[in-house]
């Protein structure tokens, strides 16, 4: 802003230079003098308007993180809510930030605790810079705070305890070096003085070096006396004055020993020497020599550095016997380019003397060109103007002169320009405007150079992202799709996957499915199949039947989330395929729901390959999984019958005889080709007779057996029933003959009484179907003739544990020998007569009982 000499006080109020220049009007005419002043308002206007950019504020180290610095909303001529609408905000190169911007009082605050001395060191002055953006006019303001320093540091002694040896033979006045302290502050807060505890032999005197420093020294009163006292402790205070203030001490034992009238002297009393920044680490700097002409121990010298700073000495190595100093770590001159190394060579005895190397640290092209991106856009809509702004960046280079110059590229082949700003920032721009049909996305290198020998260079890479706008729609690969289910699927299976494809990009190209809506038998369609909207696989929300419905024609919807959204259909059928989940279901012949029993005839004039009846049976399921096949798995006469594979046609499979019973049971089992195979069994009764009548007159006895395997077993026990009655009745005859021959040849005996009692005799059971057998059997004769009487008793067979069915055995009459029989008086044709009875059961042969004589 100008100055106007016209202009009101109150606008000239505020400004220095408009108020000289006002005082410069009003003072009388002097000549020269009045000229000479409006020359220096002039100039203060210039310098004025120069700095009209840099804000300077001043802030005290150590204060908590938050403090305030000052005002930059106010400074920038803005409101404090206008710093985040414009975008106001702190730049850096990489470094620490110390400073903060506060968006609600529009103020600058500290970010951390400032320790100006490990800011600046010991630096008279300590300023801090810093850069803000004005990110809504890419405009940058610099920003200087100097970090006032405060007594946050108490002097301290490189060690805490110092032994000096000094000869007991020493004159009052003689002065001997004491350890310095160091005060990291400044100014009234570094060190200011020492003070000396209370003894007899000796006084403390501060010396000022022409740097600035200064050197206490003790200094000796009175004669000592090794004898009376060979140790003196002393404590030597080091103070500062600050607020409040700050002290340091060191403890300093004097120990008496014999006499060391020389102290060591360098040869020079400030060493120079100049390096290079990438010397190697270990190589040597310079060696110091000292020369004591003292003799024996007492010119013994050895070196060490007189202040220990922690600086130093991580960068340096004095070796305390050569005294050659060599670098410790890498040198960097961006850090410091200047060291002063203090020196102190003493003999034996403790006398020592002191000297300077002053180290020049020279600077080389070692720091390639730092590029830090401040703003930056990721992705540009394809209808942008040329001249949109795509980042601003900021380029450094840490070495100085023409090392530290940089100059900014890019490639010729991008449509991409830069364009130099305030200081060091350049502002990316577009050329052209952007055609996402032809790039869709631009990887810019910005590269830096330096101009140092050899130039060193850095590239930095921006990723440019060219946004589309929604223009197409997603699209499958194919127009319809089939897909196939096995049926009784679990629930939740996921049996197809649909995928779309968008050549959009991001939100425009994310494709979500959807199925149409619809109904199968009543039933929304949504409750039979279910779509994952993000992936589009489908699931089978029920388990479905083949048998209910064998294929379903879904449609399917893409849809992407451009704005306004596009979309596309397509057809899926779904196939449902058949498993074997039916066993047979035989529908001839049907199990009777009376209790009655169902009986096929077969006449037994009928020739081979008869057909007695036929087995149909049907497969719910379809293909392999319903073609049926037949097969006779149990018959109560093997042989006598045979079913077709494929037809299920009972068929005679020879002649029918007349021992072939008149009840046949058949067992017939029907059984698909699935995998794994189910089946299913009827039984059939097949009645075996030349005429219905003859059927009749027997269907009463017949009763369908609960197990075919007891039919089988009581047809074993039957027979083995009949053998050994057999062989009974043979033992008995013979026996019986053997004993009639023996009594006629003796031809004793003589009729004239007898008594015949049968008791217990053979009982049969009639064979009810295929379940009837014998139950037991037991004979016994007795004769008798005059006195001598003869007592025969044939042994009795028991077959008590098996079954009896009494209705369906038919007896003729029993045998009874009656009291007539017992009076005949040896008539042996009645005896015959009444004795030959038969009993008869089913189909069974006669059995009869021999006459007895």
């Amino acid at each position: 802003m100008g100055c106007n000499p016209g202009a009101p006080p109150a606008v000239t109020e505020g400004n220095p230079k408009c108020r000289l220049l006002a005082a410069a009007m009003a003072a009388p005419s002097r000549g020269p003098d009045c000229s000479r002043l409006m020359g220096i308002c002039v100039l203060l206007g210039v310098l004025w308007e120069i700095r009209a950019q840099q804000i300077r504020y001043s802030v005290p180290e150590e204060l908590d993180k938050g403090s305030f610095v000052g005002n930059i909303a106010k400074d920038l001529g803005l409101e404090p809510r206008e710093l985040a609408e414009r975008g106001v905000r702190i730049v850096s190169r990489g470094r620490t930030q110390l400073f903060a911007l506060n968006p609600r009082s529009g103020s600058l605050v500290t970010a951390g605790r400032i320790d100006r001395e490990e800011l600046c060191e010991r630096s008279p002055k300590c300023v801090a810079n810093l850069e803000i953006l004005l990110e809504d006019k890419v405009k940058i303001f610099g920003v200087e705070v100097e970090i006032i320093d405060v007594n946050d540091n108490a002097p301290s002694f490189g060690t805490e305890e110092r032994e000096i040896k000094v000869a007991e033979s020493e004159n009052p006045g003689t002065r001997f070096p004491l350890p310095e302290a160091f005060d990291p502050d400044v100014g009234v807060n570094s060190l200011q003085g020492y003070q000396l505890s209370p003894n007899g032999h000796f006084s403390l005197d501060v010396q000022s070096g022409a740097d600035g420093i200064k050197y206490p020294e003790l200094v000796l009163e009175r004669a000592l006396d090794r004898e009376e006292e060979a140790v003196h402790h002393l404590v030597l205070t080091a103070s500062d004055a600050g607020d409040p203030v700050r002290t340091g001490t060191a403890k300093i034992h004097v120990k008496l020993t014999d006499i060391n009238d020389n102290a060591p002297v360098f040869t020079q009393s400030e060493y120079h020497v100049s390096v290079r920044e990438n010397v190697p680490v270990g190589t040597r700097l310079v060696t110091v020599k000292a020369t004591d002409p003292d003799e024996g121990a007492n010119r013994e010298v050895t070196y060490s550095f007189r202040k220990v700073r922690d600086k130093i000495s991580q960068l340096f190595q004095l070796n305390s016997v050569t005294g050659d100093i060599a670098i410790l770590e890498d040198l960097d001159y961006e850090d410091s380019g200047f060291y002063d190394i203090d020196v102190e060579a003493h003999d034996g005895p403790g006398l020592r003397a002191r000297s300077k190397v002053l180290v020049t640290v020279l600077d080389v092209n070692d720091n390639a060109p730092e590029v830090t991106v401040t703003s930056l856009t990721s992705s540009i809509i394809e209808t942008s103007s040329p001249g949109t702004v795509i980042a601003l960046f900021n380029v450094h280079d840490g070495d100085s002169g023409e090392n530290g110059l940089v100059t900014c590229s890019l490639p010729d082949n991008l449509p991409f320009t830069l364009e130099k700003t305030y200081g060091n920032y350049y502002r990316l721009l577009t050329h052209k405007t952007l055609d996402r049909e032809e790039v869709s996305g631009y990887n810019i290198t910005v590269i830096a150079t330096d101009q140092g020998t050899p130039p060193l260079s850095t590239k930095t890479h921006i990723s440019l992202a060219v946004a589309d706008i929604n223009d197409n729609p997603p699209t499958f690969a194919r127009a319809s799709y089939s897909a196939y289910l096995p049926e009784n699927n679990p629930r939740g299976t996921s049996f197809f996957s649909l995928t779309a494809r968008d050549p959009d990009s991001g939100e425009n190209a994310r494709v979500t499915y959807a199925l149409a809506e619809d109904t199968l038998q009543g039933t929304p369609l949504s409750s039979y199949i279910s779509i994952n909207s993000d992936t589009g696989v489908l699931y089978a929300l029920r388990s479905f039947d083949y048998e209910q419905f064998r294929d379903l024609k879904l449609q399917v919807t893409a849809s992407d989330n451009g704005d306004p959204p596009l979309s596309s259909n397509v057809s899926l059928d779904l196939f449902v395929l058949d498993q074997n989940d039916n066993a047979p279901e035989i529908l001839y012949p049907a199990l009777p729901t009376d209790g009655s029993t169902g009986v096929e005839l077969a006449p037994r004039s009928a020739e081979p390959g008869y057909l007695v009846t036929k087995v149909v049976a049907v497969d719910r399921d379809s293909g392999q999984n319903a073609w049926l096949s037949y097969r006779l798995i149990k018959a109560s006469e093997p042989g006598l019958f045979a079913v077709g594979v494929h037809t299920g046609e009972v068929r005679t499979a020879r002649v029918l005889l007349d021992r072939d019973a008149l009840k046949q049971s058949l067992v017939v089992a029907v059984q698909d080709h699935g995998q794994p195979p189910l089946s299913a069994t009827v039984t059939l009764t097949v009645a075996v007779a030349d005429s219905i009548p003859d059927v009749l007159a027997d269907l009463g006895s017949i009763k369908t057996p609960s197990d075919p395997d007891d039919s089988g077993l009581t047809l074993y026990l039957v027979v083995a029933v009949a053998t050994v009655s057999c062989v009974f009745l043979a033992f008995v005859i013979v026996l019986l003959a053997l004993k009639l021959r023996r009594w006629y040849t003796s031809r004793l005996l003589q009729v004239s009484g007898g008594r015949l009692a049968g008791v217990s005799t053979s009982h049969f059971v009639g064979v009810d179907g295929v379940q009837a057998f014998l139950q037991t059997y037991s004979h016994e004769v007795s004769l008798t003739a005059d006195s001598r009487k003869s007592h025969l008793i044939f042994p009795q067979p028991n077959y008590a544990d098996t079954l009896i069915s009494a209705e369906s055995c038919e007896k003729s009459e029993p045998l009874v020998l009656t009291q007539d029989l017992l009076e005949a008086k040896g008539d042996p044709n009645q005896v015959s007569s009444s004795h030959n009875q038969s009993y008869t059961c089913g189909h069974k042969a006669l059995i009869n009982t021999p006459p007895l004589y």
